[in-house]
């Protein structure tokens, strides 16, 4: 199937260098219940190689970042117990724990250089809404540090960092980001959760809970470029 989705729906996969213009990175939910080995329904139930690979590749550069002085803003998943997200069980409950970054992540927690937003939904643009003020906190970082260009990474790719990059690219269109020009998002530093069609029978679910990792990557993939995002795989 994967190979079918290559040749039906292709992407490209190009290269981006952070230094050409002004740059901040956006990390998407890597959080204990979605990247942390069996925290949750939504997390991993054995080590997961995209989602190791997610976790390595975001440290990386969030640290190359913090080192350049380049701001970071990470979105964390957070939800009240009485506010369900359907078809979703419930997961990253604020508190629990499942809701705060990954072990090797955690040092963000501390670093001048990040914003950490904790979201109540899917979509980070909206979660940064602040209902009271009307304000937006992914738009405020954009603006004060004048970016030009955002790198995003995260989980899930065709879940929540889709629906946070098609979502800026409407208000990058509508002027309510500035000057940012480029989003970019980085493909070994996005990773989705796998949920095999059996498992999902085999759990008591219904098929259309299937979730094939691979195939939902690419597709989350193909639809951020079909909408402007541009697809990167190294940084120059």
């Amino acid at each position: 199937m994967l190979d079918a989705l290559k040749s039906a729906m292709p992407v490209a996969l190009g290269a981006f260098d952070p230094a050409a213009a002004r740059s901040g990175l956006v990390v998407v939910d890597e959080v204990d219940g979605f990247a942390k080995v069996g925290c949750g329904p939504l997390a991993p139930r054995t080590p997961n190689p995209q989602v190791d690979r997610m976790v390595a590749e975001t440290d990386r550069l969030a640290r190359m970042f913090d080192d350049r002085g380049w701001p970071i803003a990470a979105f964390l998943d957070s939800h009240d117990p009485d506010r369900p997200e359907p078809p979703y069980p419930p997961h990253c409950i604020a508190g629990t724990g499942a809701d705060d970054l990954v072990d090797d992540l955690k040092w963000l927690e501390t670093c001048p250089g990040a914003t950490l937003i904790r979201k109540d939904c899917i979509n980070g643009f909206v979660g940064a809404i602040d209902p009271a003020t009307g304000r937006n906190r992914i738009t405020d970082w954009i603006v004060a540090n004048d970016l030009e260009a955002v790198l995003v990474v995260g989980i899930c790719t065709d879940i929540c960092v889709m629906d946070f990059v098609l979502t800026l690219l409407s208000a990058r269109n509508h002027g309510l980001a500035g000057r940012l020009a480029d989003i970019v998002v980085y493909e070994p530093g996005c990773a989705t959760y796998d949920l095999p069609r059996e498992v999902a029978l085999s759990l008591g679910l219904p098929e259309t809970a299937a979730h094939p990792q691979a195939e939902s990557h690419h597709m989350g993939l193909y639809m951020m470029a079909a909408r402007g995002a541009r697809l990167v795989e190294r940084l120059d």
